[in-house]
This record gives C-alpha cells, structure tokens and sequence, in this order.
C-alpha cells in the first residue's frame, strides 16, 4: 500500500474554508479539474466529471462537521489504483484565526503502475488541488 500527503495554509478561516470544501458535492466549486457532481444515494456517493468526460465515483466514508473532515473511497476512476480511501482535512492555526490549513491524503495500492509513479500522480492532484483552492479563496 502506498501513500501520499499534500497540506498548505491558506488565507482565510477554517470555517470559511470548510464552508468552501465541506460539503461533499462541492468540489466544482473549487476544483477546475471537476467539471460537475452528482451527489446519489441521499448524498453518500458523488459522481463526478472530468474535463476530459471521464467519470469518477466515489462514496462517503467518514465525515465530520465539527472536527472538519471527510474520508472517501473510489469506486470507480481511470486511475491506476485499487483500495483508494482519501481523507480532506481543514485544521485551525493556533494564534491566527484568519489563515487554516489544510490536509489532503491518500492511501491506495498501484494496480498498471508503479507505487512512485501512482505517489506522484495523487501527490500532483492534491497539491494542484490546494493552490486551487488558495486561489478560489484569495
């Protein structure tokens, strides 16, 4: 199993940031790479659409509103990986309550690709993801 961590501090309070990511379906509002979300099955699962028109479902594993995170499986996606789980993360900084910071991590095993090569694509996504979204917050 492979693995992978990407976190950057950005200019605006944890809860406005949470309020941005929070929401499971929220990702096209921060996130250029996704074009559109579908939330089904009550909101427990997303599908999603790339730029591209692939599409990308994911079911809600874990969430929490207080501590501000959310964990997600991949159930389908055309990346080389099996037994994806994710967790997004939105901490406090203490002693400035006008900057949060924020934690994407992934876990999955490589299935057609190396683990570096598979490291290296997720690692790429989720720090493309954050400068996305310090962008959409500035």
């Amino acid at each position: 199993m492979a693995s992978t961590s990407v976190s950057r501090i950005v200019p605006a309070s944890p809860d406005r940031v949470w309020q941005l990511v929070g929401g499971f379906g929220s990702l096209p509002d921060w996130l250029p790479y996704i074009a559109s979300s579908a939330l089904e099955e009550g909101g427990r699962t997303r599908r999603l659409a790339n730029p591209n028109g692939d599409a990308i479902v994911e079911r809600l594993i874990a969430f929490n509103e207080e501590e501000r995170h959310y964990s997600y499986a991949i159930l389908q996606a055309p990346f080389p990986v099996v037994d994806y789980l994710s967790t997004l993360r939105v901490y406090a900084v203490s002693g400035n309550d006008n900057v949060a910071e924020v934690q994407w991590s992934g876990r999955f095993v490589a299935k057609g690709a190396s683990d570096d090569e598979v490291v290296a694509l997720f690692t790429g996504i989720y720090s493309d993801g954050l400068d996305a979204l310090e962008q959409a917050l500035g």
